[in-house]
């Protein structure tokens, strides 16, 4: 469920607002057109659970890519 994706992504990412911000410019980045939104989504916090998705910067703009394995 997408819910234990996310809760599982919160361990890296403990601020919501920002994990929200990083997961939208993710999904943004990695959606490919004929795929469904909630499958970018899922892979989005799946890779938000395994890796910080930040970088050292305190801004939330200094986004480290996860480039999607074609």
């Amino acid at each position: 469920m997408r819910s234990e994706l996310v809760f599982g992504a919160m361990t890296q990412v403990p601020n919501r607002l920002l994990l929200v911000k990083l997961a939208s410019k993710a999904t943004r980045m990695l959606h490919r057109p004929n795929s469904r939104i909630q499958e970018t989504m899922n892979d989005v916090f799946e890779r938000f659970s395994h890796a910080n998705p930040r970088t050292c910067g305190p801004g939330a703009d200094n986004v480290q890519m996860l480039h999607r394995a074609a």
